[in-house]
């Protein structure tokens, strides 16, 4: 399989001397589900910025479906759909005319740019909405409004940097649904999220930068068999006063007097962990981990703790 996105020893160099990136090589497959994930300052932004043509790289070489971004600038736009953090439309317009008007900027004859702007919208829960002032919208409806943008010219590739900052849960399920059967459809999409349930639920294959470093990349179900150790939380049948000596080896600590938290290294089963308390009169009435998975490989990897509580 051809890849989309082809980055060679990408740098970017600010004028103060700050080097945001420093020589990542990454690689995206046609079709992927992908995500880039990093602590804020990691060089997430920057990366996906310079594909998108915000920002100028320093030094490196990128490639969108074949097309150089040095020379074939044009062709390389057209592959693309953008969806930035912020929002970067003109709040008085009509939600139709702004995506219109941006069907207009990629060449769309106006009855397509129609047909694709109601498409978009029903697709996205907003057609009821299409006579409404941006400016009226929640703000989970603005950022449906900035992936209804992006798309209305149908690119292969779609860019998402924090699609789903600042929604509810259940927006946040419905975006994600929605952006599935986009992938399953044949878009390649890449997203930088917090959320680190996000990118376990819906990527195949992830990055993680830190410091302007690709740290780690591969497949999400790769990576996860690498994480040393796995945190959890028990809620006791009964109460506990204290923590006994002889959960030492599993970094076992009270939350309360009902709830041991506690770590099972690589390779160690949950068995072990139902052994030892069950030798010390403990029960256990549930189990859940402390946090996803992918969260604390993101955490042993990176040394950061700089995430957003995720959506359980």
């Amino acid at each position: 399989m051809s890849n989309a996105l082809e980055i060679s020893q990408l740098e970017k160099v600010y004028e103060n001397g700050f080097r945001a990136l420093k020589g990542i090589d990454l690689a995206v497959q046609e079709g992927d589900f992908f995500a880039l994930l990093g602590p804020n300052g990691a060089g997430k932004s920057t990366s996906l910025g310079i594909v998108s043509s915000l920002v100028n790289k320093s030094a490196g070489n990128v490639k969108v479906f074949g097309y150089d971004l040095d020379t074939q600038r044009e062709q390389v736009k057209r592959c693309l759909g953008i969806v930035p953090q912020e929002f970067n439309f003109n709040s008085f317009e009509k939600v139709e005319d702004i995506i219109i008007q941006q069907a207009g900027y990629y060449g769309l004859p106006r009855k397509l740019a129609k047909e694709r702007t109601e498409k978009y919208l029903k697709k996205l829960d907003l057609w009821d909405k299409r006579s409404t002032q941006a400016q009226r919208l929640s703000g989970g409806m603005k950022r449906r409004l900035m992936i209804a943008r992006a798309l209305v010219h149908e690119p292969k590739m779609l860019i998402l940097d924090e699609p789903t900052a600042g929604v509810d849960i259940e927006i946040r399920r419905s975006m994600w649904t929605f952006l599935k059967e986009l992938n399953a459809q044949g878009t390649t999409i890449i997203l930088t999220t917090h959320y680190l349930e996000e990118a376990e639920s819906l990527c195949r294959n992830i990055a993680i930068i830190g410091q302007g470093s690709i740290i780690a990349q591969g497949r999400t179900k790769e990576l996860l068999k690498e994480k040393n150790k796995s945190t959890f939380v028990a809620d006791l049948t009964g109460e506990c006063a204290e923590v006994p000596e002889s959960l030492a080896p599993f970094d076992a600590r009270l939350v309360d007097n009902t709830s041991l938290e506690f770590s099972l290294q690589k390779g160690r089963s949950l068995n072990t962990i139902f052994s030892a308390l069950s030798e010390v009169g403990l029960e256990v009435n549930s189990i859940r981990p402390k946090t996803n998975r992918l969260e604390e490989l993101f955490i042993d990897l990176t040394g950061k703790e700089q995430v957003k509580e995720t959506a359980l």
